[in-house]
């Protein structure tokens, strides 16, 4: 008894294992083809609703070859002929939006057809067709056509295992006593239009993921963009601020010495702003340090290492030199100015030397052989800023990253609480238009006399500010 327990307790373990998975494959096979889900075929993109009339038109003709081959040839009662012939076409039909309860039908029609003609068999008597009529095997080609189109892999290959099952109990085991076998053919012609559904359904599928992942792909290429413009952004604005925060603190240390035996209140005033401003300075570095780049502690390199020292922000003192620049790499470019210029704050004039660079590249990558003209209208409020180029002598060349920098500007725009536009001209051409309101004079610049002007005080400002910002540089 010790040695026959194990083998049984091995043999219900094995039967219950065996159970539980053809349980979870009569499950699966439920959930896939006992379905009423409706699954329309879209129209065609070109001719619309073209293959819908194609299906139609052959469903037709199988209901009227069905109908007579079973009838005539088959010795069916034409009446109930009709009516498999009816449920074969109509499969085809009913498949255009229901392609698995479709295929039932067609399954179903397939059998009662078959059993009929069986009934109707004699030996040595006509040779029919059977299992599958002609017609029959015709509307059920289409049925698992339009299956396959839709349906999954899985499902598809499910349809035709079952349809090959069905054909070969029917034929194989079945048989009837005189006909001309279609099982083989039936079986292997199945597979070639699932094979072919499943190639073109996998086809639009990947069509239509890398449409999506193109759209997904040019927004994110458009967020980073423009991420990567408030980066730039949020680094100039610290080099504007570093900046005048380090003549706060050295006027703030040199303003004592201004005034003879100066009160200690006045003392401690001052020492409080520069410690204020030097405190606000070394938060800004750490700022600096993210923004700098990704590794923030390749900012702490050693002095005599590799790190490049960085340019100061430009000003419109610089425009001059970009439109060399940009006429040396072979765009004509007429610049003008109207108005009277008036001191502006720093985050003005970097915001609209950055507005032309970018237009005038713009012009460059977009324009090839036009001409661009620059101008620049100071008011009394603000400046207003014109980037315009002419029409085009020849076609682009294809450009991956064009189509944002637009972007840019407008944030830039956006901080300064100003207005931007960009349109084309009516002659062809293309132009940017901002408008950079002055809501407030550059400190660095106010000739309001608050600030020490003595050319000693100003040289030592100078050389201090150079030691001050030595470290977090644009």
């Amino acid at each position: 008894m010790s040695r026959v327990e194990p083998v049984t307790r091995w043999g219900k373990r094995q039967w219950a294992w065996s159970r539980a998975r053809a349980e979870r494959i009569l499950r699966v096979l439920y959930e896939d083809l006992w379905t009423w889900r409706a699954d329309p075929l879209p129209p065609s993109v070109w001719l619309r609703w073209f293959p819908h009339g194609v299906v139609c038109l052959a469903a037709l003709g199988v209901l009227l070859g069905d109908a007579a081959q079973l009838g005539d040839n088959g010795g069916v009662d034409p009446g109930f002929a009709f009516l498999i012939g009816v449920a074969q076409a109509g499969a085809m039909v009913f498949a255009l939006w229901r392609p698995v309860a479709a295929w039932w039908l067609s399954m179903a029609g397939m059998l009662v057809g078959a059993f009929a003609v069986r009934a109707e068999m004699i030996p040595g008597g006509y040779e029919f067709t059977w299992p599958w009529t002609a017609a029959g095997l015709i509307g059920h080609l289409f049925v698992m056509l339009l299956l396959a189109l839709r349906v999954t892999t899985r499902v598809s290959v499910e349809a035709l295992t079952l349809t090959a099952l069905c054909t070969y109990v029917v034929q194989g085991l079945v048989g009837a006593p005189n006909y001309l076998p279609t099982g083989q053919l039936a079986v292997i012609l199945f597979a070639v239009v699932v094979v072919l559904g499943m190639a073109l359904r996998g086809r639009r599928v990947a069509r239509t993921q890398l449409a999506q992942q193109t759209s997904l792909t040019a927004e994110e290429r458009a967020r980073r963009t423009l991420l990567e413009e408030r980066s730039r952004i949020a680094r100039e604005l610290h080099d504007v601020v570093a900046h005048h925060m380090s003549v706060i603190s050295i006027q703030a240390q040199v303003a004592p010495h201004l005034v003879e035996n100066p009160p200690d209140e006045l003392r401690e005033n001052l020492a409080g702003i520069r410690q204020n401003a030097l405190e606000a300075l070394t938060e800004l570095r750490r700022v600096l340090g993210v923004l700098r780049s990704e590794h923030p502690d390749a900012l702490e390199a050693p002095e005599g290492g590799d790190t490049a020292p960085h340019a100061p922000q430009p000003t419109l003192d610089r425009l001059d030199a970009l439109v060399e620049n940009t006429r040396a790499a072979g765009l004509t470019v007429t610049t003008g100015t109207s108005g009277t210029r008036r001191p502006l704050p720093p985050g003005v004039e970097l915001s609209a030397y950055r507005i032309v660079q970018e237009a005038l590249s713009n012009v460059l990558r977009h324009a090839p052989g036009a001409s661009a003209r620059v101008h620049l209208t100071h008011l009394p409020i603000g400046l207003r800023v014109e980037v315009s180029n002419t029409r085009p002598k020849r076609a682009p060349g294809p450009s991956q990253g064009a189509g944002h920098g637009l972007l840019g500007m407008r944030e830039r725009v956006a901080m300064l609480d100003g207005t931007l536009t960009a349109h084309p001209l009516p002659d062809g051409g293309y132009q940017v238009a901002a408008f950079l309101p002055a809501d407030g004079t550059d400190p660095a610049t106010d000739d309001s006399g608050d600030h020490p002007t003595d050319h000693s005080i100003d040289h030592l400002t100078d050389h201090s500010i150079d030691h001050f910002t030595e470290d977090d540089s644009p």
